[in-house]
């Protein structure tokens, strides 16, 4: 069923479900490694470990609840069910600490037992999460849009990771600044509870064709060389976006340390704020242009783009020169990951819509937050720069990190330059699987 405009509808719950699981995922990603760094240790591998064991967790579960989701042939329960869940141990992350440590296991190093139990919580947290969002709303937008618009479908889920931080940095980084990390988790939390609440009684099913087979024929069917061969444009696409995915994990997971304690700006909300703002209309303007030339013959120029915003952030030191560079560099990771997903939608077999977001996973997150946050911790710990936080010496990420990302997403040349050259590929007639469409 082909649908050939984007309803009022949709984009309400675009919006809805989209925004509210780029606040957890903004705590889970950005504010999760500041709670840590602040009031249990400032080590980068730590930081980098943490964001590696959520990546893996959230990877896997796409994998089993994408497949899961086309076997079942709905969405709904899955969204509802896993946002309930995952506001709750959101929620949860305020109640683990050096002090809660010490009490509970006083024969212990209180700093390796609240790491550890941080490390278990994110991974529980980012099950609920990827099987909520990463799975089974990023299907339903699949199953709920066609080419004609997704390009303005994903230009505008590409700004709400940008306008999720920007909401917590204005409401709610005063409570961060001020210590109150549980009622900072809990309000985030919350919110997500009660939009899965509301999900359950209002989100409308999108046709979705079931794939034949078994469900552990269809959970390895993305991970067969066959599939790859008989769809190379889609796997293509899939690792240019494990490219730029990459690049972005170099230097965000220290970002918000990075402009509070190397750049040392006492109005860092204000510059995050602008660059977040200036980021977001350009890439929502932008997804109009993708519909019109093709998301896959933007993903070079919008690299290069990124590129550029990632060099001068190098230079940037002053609150005007980090806005101006921030802008671009945002604007262009924004409307690369547009182009990317569009370009992977556009791709995606109709009955293999929650399959390909466990291999999206694989290629968006477990690859880069796996690679990304050691070689930016890699190169924070070469630089060896340092502050001092209340007579405690603590290492500092450096610009350098921007120069990295650089090199990391150059590489994506290759992948964007076989995208306008392979053909679309047609399916051998034994391999297209028999499609059931519930009633």
């Amino acid at each position: 069923m082909q649908r050939s405009h984007a309803g009022r509808r949709l984009w309400v719950w675009v919006v809805l479900l989209g925004l509210t699981g780029q606040l957890a995922w903004t705590v889970e990603n950005m504010y999760l490694n500041v709670f840590v760094h602040d009031t249990i240790t400032d080590s980068p591998t730590v930081l980098a470990t943490i964001v590696a064991a959520s990546a893996v967790a959230a990877t896997v579960t796409t994998l089993l609840a994408g497949a899961w989701s086309d076997r079942v042939g709905r969405r709904r329960p899955f969204i509802a069910g896993g946002y309930v869940l995952w506001g709750a141990s959101t929620a949860a992350f305020g109640l683990v600490g050096v002090d809660t440590a010490a009490s509970l296991a006083p024969a212990l190093d209180a700093v390796v037992v609240a790491v550890v139990g941080i490390v278990l919580l994110d991974c529980v947290m980012s099950v609920f999460g990827a099987t909520a969002n990463d799975a089974a709303f990023n299907a339903w937008v699949t199953d709920s849009t066609d080419a004609s618009h997704r390009g303005r479908v994903d230009g505008v889920l590409a700004t709400l990771p940008l306008l999720a931080m920007l909401l917590v940095f204005g409401a709610l980084d005063p409570l961060t600044r001020d210590g109150r990390w549980s009622v900072f988790f809990a309000v985030v939390g919350g919110a997500t509870v009660v939009v899965g609440v509301v999900a359950w009684f209002g989100l409308k099913e999108a046709p979705t064709p079931r794939p034949g087979g078994t469900y552990l024929a269809s959970l390895v069917h993305g991970l067969r060389p066959s599939t790859a061969r008989a769809h190379p444009r889609l796997y293509v696409a899939l690792a240019a976006w494990a490219v730029l995915g990459t690049s972005t994990q170099v230097f965000m997971p220290f970002l918000i340390i990075y402009v509070q304690r190397y750049l040392d700006i006492d109005g860092y909300p204000v510059v995050l704020a602008s660059v977040l703002l200036g980021a977001a209309v350009v890439s929502v303007l932008g997804g109009r242009v993708l519909d019109r030339v093709g998301p896959h013959r933007a993903i070079l120029p919008v690299a290069g783009v990124y590129a550029v915003g990632l060099l001068l952030m190098f230079p940037a030191r002053g609150m005007l020169a980090v806005i101006g560079a921030g802008i671009v560099m945002m604007s262009g990771f924004m409307l690369g990951v547009a182009a990317v997903s569009a370009t992977v939608r556009n791709l995606t077999p109709p009955d293999r819509a929650g399959q390909v977001q466990g291999l999206r996973m694989v290629f968006a997150v477990l690859v880069p937050m796996v690679v990304g946050p050691f070689l930016g911790a890699a190169v924070i710990a070469g630089a060896d720069e340092t502050y001092v936080d209340l007579g405690v010496v603590k290492q500092v990420p450096t610009p350098w990190v921007f120069v990295a990302a650089a090199v990391v997403v150059a590489f994506v040349v290759v992948p964007a330059r076989r995208l306008r050259d392979v053909p679309v590929p047609v399916p051998l007639p034994d391999e297209t699987p028999d499609v059931e469409v519930p009633s």
